[in-house]
């Protein structure tokens, strides 16, 4: 096993390569203790493993879709509130690069998601071959526009273009992805408040919390260490006090790793790549991977799964997100909360 991660190559790499307010509080601080949005959205019949130290005969299903529903309800009810106290709405730039269908449905995604909610958007779509000045100039627009703020530039961007060079471009107040080094760094830094906190980590402790995991004092694995997710994940577990360990591509035995772990976290773009035999009976596991599968018996020819084997670890897990329906439909919400913290910050309004 300690070659498998070395024998994903230069390609299987790449996907490889605490405590905070809750979402759609203004301003945001970071307290010893992040008390959910809402009361458990459904609790557990008979706890969480070592997490209560109690066990269970079945799996819990972390639904993301009713948490995400309510908490859409509650920033529209924010937002028209706003709307009747100073006759302004938050709004939210999107720009997209290229034509790669994935990205299409997730821009498509959010738009749907603000518009519902009464977040104006701005939508710009550039070609394939886009420059990198052209794109930094859309950015700076989008920087000056006082009525804009959140942007988003979509993700992953077509090679040519250097992305850490136009995410530091973004201005920090309008960083609602939340990858800007200023929020990231402060996130990482106890004691620091970043203006952000990434959208996927946000959502994954909104889901470990509604469904009361425990998490303060558990062992935590979080398998990738990528910007829009992996890292940021393993910030917050450890600001929630959790001891936290992070797997990459040049860990050895990752599989003996995850077997500790109360909590399983992951981050790889792998279909399956998780399975039973990685888990330790009772663990909390997060699966943020969304990867597409060809499935000739699907209608579209293929269909979404995530990076654990759902079969395997539902039969050892006492909880687990599924893909799709699982962590997914909160990143949205997540974004949404984002957009109107921003706007609110902008407006002085509470």
């Amino acid at each position: 096993m300690v070659g498998f991660w070395h024998r994903l190559g230069t390609k299987g790499k790449a996907f490889y390569s605490a405590t905070l307010s809750p979402p759609c509080s203004s301003p945001l601080t970071l307290p010893h203790i992040w008390v959910p949005t809402q009361t458990s959205h459904r609790p557990l019949s008979s706890g969480f493993h070592r997490a209560t130290g109690q066990t269970r005969s079945a799996a819990e299903i972390m639904s993301g879709k009713p948490i995400a529903r309510d908490i859409n309800l509650r920033v529209a009810a924010e937002i028209s509130r706003m709307k009747a106290a100073i006759g302004r709405l938050p709004g939210l730039a999107v720009v997209l690069v290229g034509y790669r269908e994935d990205s299409h449905a997730y821009v498509h995604m959010k738009l749907k998601a603000c518009n519902e909610v009464g977040i104006e958007t701005s939508f710009v779509q550039l070609p394939q071959d886009c420059t990198q000045d052209r794109l930094i100039d859309v950015v700076s627009s989008f920087n000056s526009n006082p009525s804009v703020h959140g942007i988003i530039v979509q993700l992953p961007l077509p090679q040519h273009l250097d992305e850490e060079t136009i995410i530091n471009f973004v201005s920090p107040e309008k960083d609602v992805d939340g990858f800007h080094p200023l929020n990231m760094g402060n996130l990482a830094l106890r004691g620091r408040e970043p203006l952000f906190i990434p959208c996927t980590p946000k959502a994954c402790i909104e889901l470990l919390l509604r469904y009361r995991v425990e998490i303060i004092g558990k062992n935590a694995v979080v398998i990738g260490r990528s910007k829009i997710a992996g890292l940021s994940t393993s910030f917050l577990l450890q600001r929630h006090h959790a001891t936290v360990s992070t797997l990459h591509s040049f860990t050895n035995n990752p599989e003996q790793i995850t077997r500790r772990a109360d909590i399983v976290v992951s981050d790889v773009g792998i279909p399956n790549i998780v399975g039973c035999d990685w888990l330790m009976p009772g663990a909390v596991v997060v699966d943020m991977g969304t990867n597409s599968v060809k499935d000739p018996n699907s209608p579209r020819g293929f269909r979404t799964t995530g990076d654990v084997c759902y079969e395997e670890a539902i039969k050892v897990v006492s909880a687990i997100t599924p893909v799709p329906g699982g962590v997914g439909p909160v990143v949205i919400s997540m974004l949404l909360c984002n957009t109107l913290d921003s706007a609110k910050r902008a407006y002085g309004f509470t």
